[in-house]
């Protein structure tokens, strides 16, 4: 088989590269070892940015998502018996955030992919990238279940544990990480969300979050040790814990309800440089993960693929190669301004060791001061929503 761009990885990256270069004209297959059912119920990020929102409508893959996803303008933060909101709509005029699942983004590809007549094939064995080497006779191919895939190019957009970044030789990539002492305990809850806005909490017992994915389910976050297990956790331990770090402002009630779906989150930094080696180009978690506090992982990835369509879109017309040796420098800006706010307000919310008296009263001073400064909070309003492209 032959195609212009071999795409590992059927994930939002992946599927909206796929689309995107469909709508140029140029040619993909995309690999995915999971099934289809996996990744369409995959629970993963649920806030989009504006940038993000515009580049889904602008693939002619928004309609599901305008009619049924939920419009924010604003957040909580709640410390100290108060919530203090971050009004998006006078800070930021005219952007705002979308809170729709990352499993629905994938569905709409998915559509959209089958119904222009796209090559996604799911659950393929043993992926391999070979001839990447500057000056390789064959150029880069991809190996799966028996079969090669020659391409001008490969995207690997397969995660983290993917196959597409250990491909590169060692000692070409430089690694910048950090973990954090703790995890995040996530559920989806059949209930009805207690708030109209995302809350973002911190208390001595630990960071909170009350998020959702649709007006009749709910999502939260609680931070726990970096070693807990789901099995720790039953359904009414977790809504003690809820309630204890939640209400802690009078007349806020959380509904509570059943509990659908359970699991621990790590919370880690890493960043990859360069994204990219001979023609392989590597976008969202396979060059960079951020801990979500910050709501970037996806939203990068989306950032990832725009430049990169636009990098090859000039490859395959006129044979430039400018953007695409330019384009790890360009991800990697944006990239590093995602991963500062998500450590920074990571390290904001979240308790760290017990008797760090110290570290505590500086997050209670910045967060005083965030909520009592204008200029603060547009700093905070302008990231989380996502920076113009081009900046």
């Amino acid at each position: 088989m032959r195609t212009q761009v071999g795409i590992i990885g059927a994930g939002p990256a992946g599927l909206l590269l796929s689309h995107l270069l469909h709508l140029r004209g140029i040619s993909s297959v995309v690999l995915e070892k999971r099934s289809r059912d996996y990744v369409e119920r995959r629970v993963r990020a649920g806030v989009l940015e504006q940038g993000t929102v515009d580049a889904l409508v602008e693939a002619g893959v928004g309609e599901r998502m305008l009619r049924e996803g939920l419009p924010h303008h604003g957040i909580e933060l709640r410390y100290g018996g108060a919530g203090h909101r971050i009004p998006f709509e006078k800070l930021v005029p005219g952007r705002s955030i979308t809170v729709y699942g990352q499993q629905e983004v994938v569905k709409d590809l998915i559509a959209a992919r089958l119904a222009a007549g796209g090559d996604v094939r799911f659950e393929v064995e043993d992926v391999a990238v070979h001839g990447l080497e500057p000056g390789s006779d064959t150029g880069p191919y991809v190996t799966f279940g028996g079969e090669r895939l020659d391409c001008d190019v490969i995207a690997g957009c397969d995660g983290f544990h993917g196959v597409s970044r250990p491909s590169i030789p060692e000692g070409v990539l430089s690694v910048f990480e950090r973990e954090y002492p703790f995890a995040w305990l996530g559920i989806l809850a059949n209930v009805t969300p207690s708030s109209e806005e995302l809350i973002y909490t911190r208390t001595e017992r630990g960071f909170a979050l009350h998020s959702m994915r649709s007006p009749t389910v709910s999502r939260f976050y609680l931070q726990v040790p970096a070693d807990t297990s789901v099995d720790d956790w039953p359904d009414e331990r977790i809504w003690d814990e809820l309630k204890a770090r939640l209400e802690s402002v009078p007349g806020f009630t959380l509904t509570t309800g059943e509990i659908t779906e359970k699991g621990v989150t790590p919370m880690r930094s890493f960043v990859v440089e360069p994204m990219q080696y001979g023609r392989l180009y590597l976008a969202g978690d396979a060059a960079h993960i951020v801990p979500p506090t910050g709501a970037k992982g996806l939203n990068l990835a989306v950032a990832d693929v725009r430049v990169l369509t636009e990098a090859l879109e000039a490859y395959f017309s006129d044979g430039s190669t400018a953007l695409l040796d330019g384009y790890s420098e360009a991800c990697l800006k944006r990239v590093w301004r995602a991963q500062h706010f998500s450590w920074w307000m990571t390290t904001l919310l979240h308790t760290f060791e017990e008797d760090d008296a110290y570290g505590r009263r500086l997050q209670l001073s910045y967060l005083d001061y965030v909520t009592s400064s204008e200029a603060a909070a547009t700093t905070l309003a302008e990231n989380y929503v996502g920076l113009p492209y081009g900046r």
